[in-house]
């Protein structure tokens, strides 16, 4: 794990519980590709993806509380928080190698270069303004545009209501159109 990014993934799992080898086996199989991929999406960057998940995965090893009831919602959001915490320390998009887009040219999801240039760049703004939300708020953003869970599905992840959700998602989406508008304005 890079150095920058090791003390926020710690706060992300600091109550990992003790878990034998055989079980720990069995959780990295049954939950490594979702926890990579729950990174991946907030990050947009493979390799700090993997490193929040290899980190995850070392801590849940060596770490000394009780175990807890859902393991798999509870590494799930571990990687949420963790890529967020990465994001936040950083204050900056995370940025693939150019040879990472080898053999990509055309097959974009926009109509052209212009219109796949412009959904990158909005991609790159809206992971450094997640970064810039209180953990909460980017937690819950990032699971429902970012994972699509549902408001109900994000309530009983993060043992809250409905109602929260709802409001909080409302509030988040005013405070990143108000930063769009402004980053518009600088741009002009």
């Amino acid at each position: 794990m890079k150095a920058d990014g090791s003390e926020s993934v710690s706060a992300a799992i600091a109550n990992m519980p003790v878990v034998e080898a055989d079980c720990l086996s069995r959780l990295f199989a049954q939950h490594y590709r979702r926890v990579l991929l729950a990174a991946y999406r907030v990050l947009g960057n493979m390799a700090d993806a993997e490193d929040i998940a290899q980190s995850i995965f070392l801590r849940l090893r060596e770490a000394e509380k009780p175990a807890i009831a859902n393991a798999g919602s509870y590494l799930y959001r571990a990687a949420i928080n963790g890529a967020l915490d990465l994001l936040r320390s950083r204050n900056r998009a995370a940025l693939e190698p150019l040879d990472a887009a080898d053999g990509i040219a055309g097959t974009g999801h926009g109509a052209s270069p212009e219109a796949d240039a412009s959904a990158n760049e909005l991609a790159r703004w809206l992971r450094s303004a997640l970064g810039e939300l209180t953990p909460r708020a980017a937690e819950i953003f990032a699971l429902r545009y970012l994972e699509e869970f549902s408001n109900g599905e994000i309530a009983g992840l993060m043992n809250t209501s409905h109602a929260v959700v709802a409001v909080t998602l409302y509030q988040t989406r005013a405070k990143l159109k108000k930063r769009l508008k402004e980053l518009e304005r600088g741009m002009r």
